[in-house]
């Protein structure tokens, strides 16, 4: 039988860590739609002290041929490598409390093994509740409040975001596999995905970024920074809605989402479906070409400030 402790490395900070801590996960190379997840874990990794307490072996889970790590060359040379890294770390909110986050790169292989990793982990910790946080594409608007799914195995965590899915078969997923397989062996979990407007998804969107966050800090009790992030979606807000004004199409396809989330809120609301019907939803396609333009003046370092020199 295959040992999970094969697969990380325990630093010897790990034999610090209480019993009794939240642990956040968020593995990147799936489905993130607004960056939701990657902008919070930057912003932790930033902004709040951490320890790195267990490494996961890189070279037997990553596929490097589909994901290339970075390198740096220096005019006749090879200066550096950039490794991934998938690790553990204990880290102290803004009040002091301790938790741990799981992060870095999904795996590409050996998936069972890897959530059996990380439950042993969980049981070496003694961990009370863990806590998954990503986007997700939906066809809704940014004009409306980001809805959430919410999912896990703690009811009282999850009743403030009720349900819009029935049972559906979706991609599967090694963080979506870690929260199931905590789930069978006993421990709390809890999931949020945060509803992002299909035509963002591929933009650093802060708003959902903040809406994920404050699901985890409602379900965890930490103290976790988010001043960043408003200043963040203030500036995304103001953005959009130039480019909004800016152009005809973008409006009508806005407004077309718009009614279909007012005519869904109010059959809802009424104990039924759609109240009404209010056209075919729109589909990202037809945003992409005003956004693409969109994503370019933003990318553009001229426009950012940046110095290129």
């Amino acid at each position: 039988m295959r040992d999970p402790g094969e697969l990380y490395e325990l630093d010897p900070a790990g034999e610090r860590v209480p019993d009794g801590l939240v642990m956040l996960h968020a593995l990147d190379g799936f489905i993130d739609a607004g960056s939701a997840a990657q902008q919070i874990v930057d912003l932790l990794i930033g902004d709040l002290d951490g320890t790195i307490v267990a490494r996961f072996d890189t070279d037997r889970l990553i596929d490097y041929r589909a994901r290339r790590p970075t390198m740096m060359f220096a005019t006749d040379h090879w200066e550096s490598y950039e490794a991934p890294e998938l690790v553990l770390r204990l880290m102290r909110d803004a009040g002091g409390q301790e938790f741990l986050l799981l992060s870095g790169p999904e795996p590409d292989r050996e998936w069972e093994l890897f959530a059996a990793a990380v439950g042993e982990l969980a049981q070496r910790f003694g961990i009370r509740l863990a806590v998954g946080f990503q986007g997700i594409p939906m066809g809704v608007p940014h004009t409306r409040p980001l809805g959430v799914t919410a999912h896990g195995t703690r009811r009282e965590l999850l009743e403030r975001y009720p349900s819009v899915l029935g049972r559906v078969q979706v991609p599967g997923s090694a963080d979506a596999l870690v929260e199931l397989r905590l789930g069978e062996s006993g421990y709390d979990t809890a999931g949020y995905a945060v509803h992002v407007p299909h035509y963002l998804a591929q933009l650093d969107y802060p708003s959902a970024a903040l809406t994920a966050l404050d699901a985890v800090v409602r379900a965890t009790g930490l103290s976790l920074p988010g001043g960043e992030l408003e200043e963040a979606a203030e500036r995304t807000r103001e953005d959009i809605e130039k480019q909004v004004a800016e152009s005809d199409e973008i409006a009508t396809v806005v407004h077309s989402l718009e009614e279909q989330y007012d005519a869904f809120v109010r059959g809802r609301d009424q104990g039924g479906l759609l109240a009404e019907e209010s056209g075919p939803m729109p589909t990202a396609d037809e945003l992409a070409a005003e956004f693409e333009r969109f994503l370019a003046e933003r990318d553009d370092p001229r426009n950012r400030g940046d110095d290129t020199e």
